[in-house]
């Protein structure tokens, strides 16, 4: 098969969902947080039931015991744009994790972008943030227009400053200000506990600002 041939069919078969994406290569400034085999660059927890590595997908799931868990990376970030896709069904509560809290520490804490149902509100609050509440001006109240249930959702996360920007599914759905979150932290990964819950992600890459 000539050169050309097999690219057109591998870009075939990666759109078709024949082969996973799993980001192979990295574009210039930009960083492959998951690749797609195995949990390197993440701070794996011991003993670890909840994440793994199923067909070039990072899956993530409670426990019997429905115990949450945190998969946070080993560098930490500042500015930044992170890109990944996320897929889940039913009533889940997960989120992104970022940043670390500068300001009143005595109540330590990432920055969270919400994925799923709050516990607390009992709603789909995904693309909203959570600060240990859900701030009026950090909710995505029209993300539910763009949401696909069941399928994959193309998150985009632009951070820069004191302001985090939200697309989702090459839609922006929420923008939000704080300040107490000037600290470069480590990107995470949520499973909350007390349900049971399950959460894919893949194409997970960040490019620093």
């Amino acid at each position: 098969m000539k050169r050309k041939e097999f690219c057109r069919v591998v870009g075939l078969g990666v759109a078709a969902g024949f082969f996973p994406a799993t980001g192979w290569a990295e574009t210039p400034g930009e960083v492959v947080l998951f690749n797609g085999k195995d949990l390197t660059g993440w701070k794996v927890p011991t003993p670890n039931p909840f994440w793994k590595v199923v067909d070039g997908v990072l899956v993530g799931e409670n426990d019997p015991a429905k115990k949450g868990s945190m998969l946070y990376t080993e560098k930490e970030y500042g500015d930044f744009e992170l890109e990944a896709e996320a897929k889940w069904e039913g009533e889940i509560d997960s989120g992104f994790m970022m940043r670390k809290r500068t300001v009143d520490e005595k109540i330590p804490g990432d920055l969270q972008l919400q994925i799923g149902v709050s516990r607390s509100l009992k709603k789909d609050m995904t693309g909203s943030f959570y600060v240990g509440g859900y701030p009026e001006a950090g909710q995505a109240k029209e993300a539910g227009k763009v949401l696909k249930v069941g399928d994959w959702n193309a998150f985009r996360l632009v951070v820069k400053g004191d302001t985090v920007t939200v697309y989702l599914n090459g839609t922006k759905v929420s923008e939000y200000r704080d300040g107490r979150y000037g600290a470069a932290g480590p990107i995470g990964l949520q499973i909350h506990g007390g349900l049971a819950m399950k959460i894919e992600f893949r194409n997970l890459k960040l490019k620093a600002l």
